[in-house]
């Protein structure tokens, strides 16, 4: 543990159907991101923030998790709020905002079609989750957001889903001594319908902090 984790190349190949999403994106916004997004924070971080990819008009967009979408707009703010993160989020990759002891990163890092990466899409981008968990020495939580990352989390650490279920709000201590907190994903959607108030969220960091 301790070594800089592995990111998938800026041309990973290994899902054909999100590399050929990436190219017709990159023909059409060629001024964008267009490529795996890798994980924002600091290395001494004691909690990991596990999403579900980069949306296509976010962090596809800018190159840094949650970053010009909706999720972020609740997401980084809440850090702040919590002390996780320091500045000022400004919706873009150059702003002032600062992590404090806290990581950014998802479960698949290159935007799928519909925002929906399929299994053989979420099991190939697994291995860079799990070398990102070893690497980080002074991990102690793993909030996950969403079903699809708290999945790649437990399968990430070679655990069973039938041990260690989804349950918005829930910690659960993990054998190797983590804890796995879940929230529901900060989507749009989630906000809209909702399934995720800020207050909701709040109270997750809440329990973390």
């Amino acid at each position: 543990m301790g070594d800089r984790p592995t990111e998938p190349p800026i041309d990973c190949n290994l899902c054909p159907r999100l590399v050929k999403f990436r190219q017709h994106n990159k023909e059409k916004d060629p001024d964008w991101h267009n490529a795996p997004v890798p994980a924002f924070g600091t290395m001494d971080c004691t909690l990991l923030i596990v999403g579900l990819a980069p949306g296509l008009k976010g962090a596809n967009r800018t190159g840094r998790p949650f970053t010009g979408d909706y999720a972020g707009d609740l997401l980084y703010p809440t850090l702040l709020k919590f002390g996780w993160a320091k500045g000022a989020y400004k919706q873009a990759k150059n702003d002032a905002i600062k992590l404090q002891k806290c990581r950014v990163t998802n479960a698949v890092r290159c935007v799928p079609p519909e925002n929906k990466p399929i299994g053989a899409e979420q099991a190939s981008c697994r291995e860079f989750l799990a070398d990102e968990i070893a690497a980080l020495p002074s991990l102690k939580t793993i909030l996950a957001l969403g079903r699809i990352a708290h999945t790649a989390v437990v399968k990430a650490l070679g655990l069973k889903l039938s041990i260690y279920p989804f349950t918005h709000g829930a910690k659960q201590n993990l054998p190797n001594g983590m804890i796995l907190t879940d929230s529901y994903h900060c989507s749009r959607y989630n906000v809209n319908t909702g399934r995720l108030t800020s207050e909701m969220f709040e109270a997750v960091l809440r329990k973390i902090s």
